[in-house]
Formats: structure tokens, C-alpha cells, sequence
């Protein structure tokens, strides 16, 4: 059977299969299966749904729980998880595993049960006989991370879903921001269309205002202060990110990430290379790209190698305990926002 594409199609009632292998690491998709899956096939039953280990149960008895007949209910799911025996190196565990079980339970499935196998790894064996056997005869949901088209279209259903419309920046910008959690995702752009209203549309601006910020976000902000040379801004955004935990020295990490990003796009922005050809050899994200093209034109080469000097020396003041980590963050602010770094 075929593979589906991203894992976030829509489930029918009519079109359900008696074997689902749900194979990737975002654990979102698998998620959001799981819940489409139990809404479309029981609705408001919640009997006769069970959820096995296979690192702690054996396939065979997960078969043998399947060919079982449903006591409560017309239709059982049962989901069982980690069948390692479909890695290239399974981790040892004191359960054997009877593979023949589940190569004949998928020549002839049982109509009264919905078996889901969660493989949530990065890649599966594909040379293993009940891999292939599986991509055969079961459908297979790809639940790996979303990569940047797809992840585009996910968002854009979301947003129709929501009635509301995300300008190309805003979209950006969330993507940047939320591309390996897809949960907090989703909950950012619900809270964006109940700010907006169904039928509006959503500007970068007033994603800068309502979302959550994170560390990376915050660290963009941290050098549009320094740009402008706001240290007023710059303290505060910094104390935001202290209530969160966050240390100086990954700051100081995120801030020289930033500003080595920026100082690599001026190098090949001065060389005329297209903003193309600059995505394609500084192999980040396009927004943090842009928005590094744009920063760049603010910076003469020798500045921004200074900058980036300067970090790495109160890195090594900091981690030396030569200066209390928060005062010497503070200074370098100053430093940054006063343009005394030459």
C-alpha cells in the first residue's frame, strides 16, 4: 500500500486499513493520528483501546490481544510501540519477538481490530523481510519531521482551518521559530486567529507581539537592539530571558551565531552573490537569511569581526570565572549598543 505523505492526512470512516505503520520521530503526527484515528473509528468509546510496549511485550501476544474479539464494543485499536525489530540494531531486551506471528496476521488481518505499529525512530531496515512485507501489506504514515514545503502547506491548511491568512513574513517568522515543535506551532497560530478574528490577517508585527518568545527569538532580538543601538532595549530583553532561565554563556553562543550568520552573508553579499546563491551556501533557514541581509548592510566587515571577537573574549572571562557572568553581560551590551568596539 501507499505511503502517506506527512501523516496529516484526513481519516475516513470508510476508508480506515486494519494495519497503520507510523514510522518517524515527530512525535506530533504520531499524536494527531492517534486522536484523528480513535475519533474517526470509536467516536465517544473509549473501550477496547489499548496501548502496548514492545519493548516490554512480545509481538505474538499483541497478535494474539488482535485476533481477540472486541467484549464492549464493534471495533478494537490497538497501538503498540518501539517494534525495534525493525531497526538495524534493536536494543536488547529480555523479550523475543515472533516475527512469523506478524507476517502472517498481515496476510489476513482480522476485520474487528485496527493494529498500529509506532516505530518512532529515524529510519527503519528496509533490507529486514518484515519491513518490506509491512510496506506491502500495511499503510504506512510518514511521521518525520516537516521539511520546509511541506511544513508551508501544513500551516497554510492550519490557517484556512482557523479562517485566517498569514502574510508571507509572518509565515516566516513562525516557521523560524516553531519548525521542530509542530504542537507549539499550532497552539501559537490559534492564539494568533483569536487575537485577529476569523477573516483577518496576521502581519509579521503582530506575530512579533503575540507570540511566545523563545531563546533563538530572543536572541534576534538581542541584535536588533544592538543595531539600534538600544541598550535600554537590550537589558530588558535580556532580564526576560534570565526569568526563563537561561544562562549568559548560551546567550553569548546564540548572540555569535547571529552575528557569524550576518558576517557570512556579507562576505558573499559583497562578493554579488543573489540572495538565492546566499541560502544555498549558508544553508539555514530563508528567514534568518533575510533578515541577516538585511542586518548586514548595517555592519562594515572589520565591526562585525570585532563583534565577534568581543563575544568570544567574555565567553572565556565568563568560563574562566574572571567576571561575574551577569555583570560581564551587561558590559558587553554596552559595548555592542555603544559601538565602542572599533
Amino acid at each position: 500500500m501507499s505511503k502517506v505523505n506527512q501523516g496529516l492526512h484526513q481519516l475516513r470512516a470508510d476508508n480506515i486499513n486494519d494495519v497503520y505503520l507510523l514510522s518517524g520521530t515527530e512525535y506530533f503526527i504520531i499524536e494527531q493520528f492517534k486522536i484523528s484515528l480513535i475519533d474517526v473509528v470509536k467516536g465517544d468509546d473509549v473501550e477496547d483501546i489499548t496501548t502496548y510496549d514492545l519493548l516490554e511485550v512480545s509481538i505474538q501476544d499483541v497478535i494474539a490481544d488482535a485476533e481477540t474479539i472486541p467484549f464492549f464494543s464493534d471495533k478494537k485499536i490497538i497501538f503498540a510501540h518501539h517494534p525495534n525489530f525493525l531497526k538495524t540494531k534493536a536494543e536488547k531486551t529480555s523479550i523475543t519477538h515472533d516475527i512469523k506471528a506478524l507476517e502472517q496476521y498481515l496476510e489476513q488481518p482480522v476485520p474487528f481490530t485496527v493494529l498500529v505499529l509506532i516505530a518512532p525512530y529515524e529510519k527503519l531496515d528496509k533490507r529486514k523481510g518484515i519491513t518490506k512485507k509491512l510496506h506491502k501489506q500495511a499503510k504506512v504514515v510518514d511521521c518525520q519531521p516537516l521539511q520546509e514545503q511541506g511544513l508551508r502547506r501544513w500551516m497554510n491548511q492550519i490557517a484556512k482551518s482557523l479562517q485566517i491568512t498569514l502574510t508571507e513574513e509572518a509565515s516566516l517568522l513562525l516557521e523560524s521559530e516553531f519548525q521542530t515543535n509542530l504542537y507549539m506551532l499550532q497552539k501559537e497560530m490559534e492564539k494568533l486567529a483569536l487575537y485577529v478574528g476569523q477573516g483577518n490577517t496576521v502581519t509579521k508585527e503582530i506575530a512579533d507581539e503575540v507570540i511566545s518568545p523563545s531563546k533563538d527569538y530572543n536572541a534576534l532580538q538581542l541584535v536588533d537592539a544592538v543595531l539600534k543601538r538600544d541598550l535600554h532595549q537590550a537589558i530588558k530583553i535580556f532580564k526576560d530571558l534570565e526569568k526563563m532561565n537561561e544562562e549568559p554563556i548560551g546567550l553569548i553562543a546564540l548572540l555569535a551565531y547571529q552575528f557569524r550568520v550576518i558576517f557570512q552573508v556579507k562576505l558573499l553579499k559583497d562578493k554579488g552573490y543573489s540572495l538565492q546563491r546566499i541560502q544555498s551556501e549558508v544553508k539555514v533557514h530563508p528567514y534568518v537569511v533575510k533578515l541577516a541581509v538585511q542586518r548586514s548592510g548595517s555592519f562594515h566587515q572589520d565591526r562585525l569581526k570585532s563583534i565577534i571577537n568581543e563575544l568570544t573574549n567574555v565567553d572565556t572571562k565568563i568560563k574562566r570565572g574572571k567576571m561575574d557572568k551577569g555583570i560581564a553581560f551587561e558590559l558587553l551590551l554596552y559595548e555592542l549598543t555603544t559601538e565602542s568596539i572599533v
